[in-house]
């Protein structure tokens, strides 16, 4: 099966569901990332004197790397403005989504979910225009089976004391994902390549947050049961 992650900006998928994204790449999906920015206006740039362009090209390269941590079947990394993506017309990030999804052909698609995880406004925004494109092309195309939002439990945004996190309700989630000490091994070495952030994620003891267990939301179905694979029972 093929799947498709969107999300905002570099490091999003790393601190996010990197250990399952392996895990699907490990059992033999193809797994493809869309980075809408190269998240060149973080702050981090003052560290190093970097302009916005700078760290950007610099944060690509630290995402290349990622792509052969996590075996990605492939990888594409936009220039949109990072921090900005709410000043766009919505139809420009929804036309560039709706061309990458007819050209990959993936059964499932993957975002944030509405809430963003940590509310930062481009995660709001991605979140909306994925939903929007995917709804559209749905219609006309019947490649795309599931739309699947990232998010994460009450748990789980307990154990952060460095983000202010937001949780999705247990109701809302729809699958969880069980992976491996390998998999949360290579979610690790996905962080290690941003060398960039290596004291936030040192600070923030990510690591420790990434667990056994990934949540997502399910956009329009009705299960009886939590599914245990963003690839069960697709119609």
């Amino acid at each position: 099966m093929r799947i498709l992650y969107i999300f905002p900006h570099p490091d999003d998928e790393s601190f996010g569901p990197a250990n399952a994204m392996y895990k699907q790449a490990r059992e033999g999906h193809e797994v493809f990332l869309l980075t809408l920015t190269k998240g060149g206006a973080t702050k981090k740039r003052h560290d190093y004197g970097y302009s916005v362009e700078e760290m950007g090209n610099v944060r690509y390269k630290e995402m290349k790397k990622v792509e052969t941590v996590l075996k990605l079947k492939g990888m594409s990394v936009l220039n949109l403005p990072d921090s900005g993506l709410k000043n766009l017309d919505p139809r420009i990030i929804e036309d560039i989504i709706k061309d990458e999804i007819l050209r990959l052909r993936p059964e499932v698609v993957v975002t944030y979910a509405v809430h963003g995880i940590s509310g930062f406004h481009d995660h709001l925004v991605t979140h909306a225009v994925v939903k929007r494109a995917y709804c559209e092309l749905k219609e006309n195309n019947s490649f795309l089976k599931r739309l699947a939002f990232f998010t994460v439990n009450d748990e789980s945004a307990k154990l952060s004391n460095h983000f202010k996190i937001t949780p999705s309700n247990k109701e809302e989630i729809k699958c969880v994902i069980s992976v491996n000490d390998e998999d949360i091994s290579k979610a690790h070495e996905a962080l290690d390549c941003y060398e960039t952030y290596a004291d936030v994620i040192k600070a923030s003891g990510i690591k420790s947050l990434i667990l056994h267990e990934v949540c997502f939301e399910i956009f329009n179905e009705k299960h009886e049961e939590v599914l245990n694979d963003l690839f069960k029972n697709l119609k």
